[in-house]
């Protein structure tokens, strides 16, 4: 299935932005569904953001205004602008490829390692 690699996460104050990247090292991810998950400590793992292969958006409503999901499918990449960010969106952020049923549900299927995103108030 090859590999998922995210990128760009860190410490960051309340207000502030961050950009994550994550790069695939195979072709499957490229014109595929992608999504950005989150998961914080003591809470499961949720869905911030998904993009189908041409490029429609859906987000999370806790981050609704705030995140924007893009793809560079040339580069094979899927990032995720964070803006405005709040000491709650503290989380370990995966990259993910999946695929989109019918009804638009978005279903992960290969997952990245993670990056850790701290927002300090």
């Amino acid at each position: 299935q090859g590999q998922l690699a995210e990128s760009g996460g860190g410490l960051v104050q309340a207000g502030g932005s961050a950009r994550l990247s994550c790069v695939a090292s195979s072709n499957i991810f490229r014109l595929a569904a992608k999504a950005w998950y989150r998961q914080a400590p003591g809470n499961q793992r949720e869905l911030v953001a998904h993009i189908t292969p041409d490029g429609g958006t859906n987000y999370a409503d806790s981050v609704k205004g705030r995140f924007t999901i893009s793809r560079d499918n040339a580069k094979n990449t899927v990032d995720l602008q964070m803006n405005s960010l709040k000491p709650e969106d503290t989380a370990v952020y995966y990259c993910n490829r999946g695929s989109i049923s019918s009804d638009g549900t978005y279903h992960p299927i290969a997952w990245g390692r993670g990056t850790q995103v701290t927002v300090s108030s």
